[in-house]
């Protein structure tokens, strides 16, 4: 049988419905909003693990400090240290000069002034003898004639005046003698504390030294060490790259002169020979020694490390001089992490030569050199294996074989 239902009556059932439905619906919706919320509370948990994780490893990275830039702080005060000890040295030098100078015009004024009280005491007994003998007015008084009076007196004034000068002579040459006594102990007491001030910075000299040996050693023999010196070092390199090519736009824009067309590929295209390039194989070395260290692939004999090179190791005495390899201009002197004290010359048509763990730089940007010209000292800063001279040649940026480029046999 069937049912029929009237409008109002399905009204009714479908408002019925509806409420029942209502509070399923609701609590569907509830656990979705749960849900989406969870997640999100994972989300900021996650992403706040995140932030402490990368806290933690810059902490971690701030406490690994760079290898280099700590050896680089070292050899800089160590640096500075030598320099005050040779200006401490050189001032002793002078002051111990200075001392001698007046020691011997002590001496000479001690010589002179015994000859003085010689020479005051003869008089004295002259005049002694002659007060014994009555004084000077019975000899005066003892002849008739006007003119052999007029004559003792006027010896007599000669006597006088030669006993004043003599007097004089003596009170000025002790005078003198007191003031250089006195300049010489002055000078002696100078001397006793920069001798002292030496002893100190010299002190200091010697611990930063020995730290730098010690963080040698361990660049040497530990192999954390060693791997994060290696990193540093090419990523010096690369800054170094980037620095020359940076050079490069500069003079490049000063000259007017238009940047170059295809990059040349190593090893295929040949340098112009013009100027700098017409010597290849006929440069002066910039310096006295041997190489130990040569261009191109290096490997570790210990570590097994794999470096590329893009110069040669000179080992030379500290001190020797360092000299341009041919006339140029002074592009760059300075610090530069990984190679110590840098000097740069360019040498026209793309060319550049650099030398690095420099002591003492003896020319100053935008000077001119000539082929030969002194422009340093052998040193070890930035050095890893003592005193020696880092050498490059580059064209268009691009490291050559220094070997390629200087004398053979040298």
């Amino acid at each position: 049988m069937s049912v029929r239902r009237t409008p109002r009556a399905l009204a009714a059932i479908a408002l019925a419905t509806a409420v029942l439905v209502a509070p399923v619906a609701s609590g569907q919706g509830r656990k979705g909003e749960d849900a989406i919320s969870a997640e999100r509370r994972k989300l900021r948990q996650t992403e706040q693990q995140l932030r402490e994780e990368r806290r933690k490893v810059a902490a971690a990275r701030a406490r690994e400090s760079s290898v280099l830039a700590e050896l680089e702080v070292i050899e800089k005060r160590l640096a500075d240290k030598k320099r005050q000890v040779a200006r401490l040295d050189a001032r002793i030098r002078r002051a111990a000069g200075d001392v001698r100078t007046l020691r011997g015009e002590v001496q000479q004024l001690q010589s002179q002034r015994a000859d003085q009280q010689a020479a005051l005491a003869s008089r004295l007994r002259a005049m002694y003898k002659v007060h014994v003998q009555g004084g000077a007015l019975p000899l005066l008084l003892a002849g008739d004639d006007p003119t052999e009076r007029a004559a003792a007196i006027r010896h007599l004034g000669s006597l006088a005046s030669l006993d004043a000068r003599l007097i004089q002579e003596y009170r000025g040459t002790s005078d003198r003698l007191e003031d250089r006594r006195g300049r010489e102990e002055a000078r002696q007491r100078d001397l006793a504390s920069l001798r002292t001030d030496a002893q100190r910075e010299q002190a200091e000299v010697d611990a930063d030294a020995a730290k730098r040996r010690i963080l040698l050693a361990k660049i040497r023999d530990q192999r954390a060490y060693h791997e994060r010196m290696v990193g540093e070092l090419t990523e010096a390199a690369r800054r170094l790259e980037t620095f020359i090519a940076d050079l490069q736009a500069k003079q490049r824009r000063l000259a007017k002169i238009p940047p170059p067309g295809k990059p040349r590929k190593p090893g295929v295209a040949t340098p112009p020979a013009v100027g700098f390039g017409s010597l290849r194989g006929r440069l002066p070395w910039p310096t006295e020694g041997k190489v130990v260290s040569a261009f191109g692939a290096q490997v570790h004999p210990r570590f097994g490390t794999r470096t590329f090179r893009n110069g040669v190791d000179i080992e030379a005495g500290e001190g020797k001089d360092v000299a341009a390899v041919y006339g140029g201009h002074v592009v760059y002197t300075g610090w530069f992490k990984g190679y110590g004290n840098l000097i740069i010359l360019d040498h026209d048509n793309e060319y550049y030569t650099l030398y690095a763990h420099v002591a003492d730089i003896l020319v100053k940007e935008g000077d001119d050199v000539k082929q030969g010209q002194r422009i340093g000292t052998v040193g070890e800063t930035g050095s890893l294996e003592g005193p020696r001279l880092y050498f490059e040649v580059r064209f268009e940026g691009k490291p050559q074989n220094p070997e390629q480029w200087l004398r053979k046999g040298s």
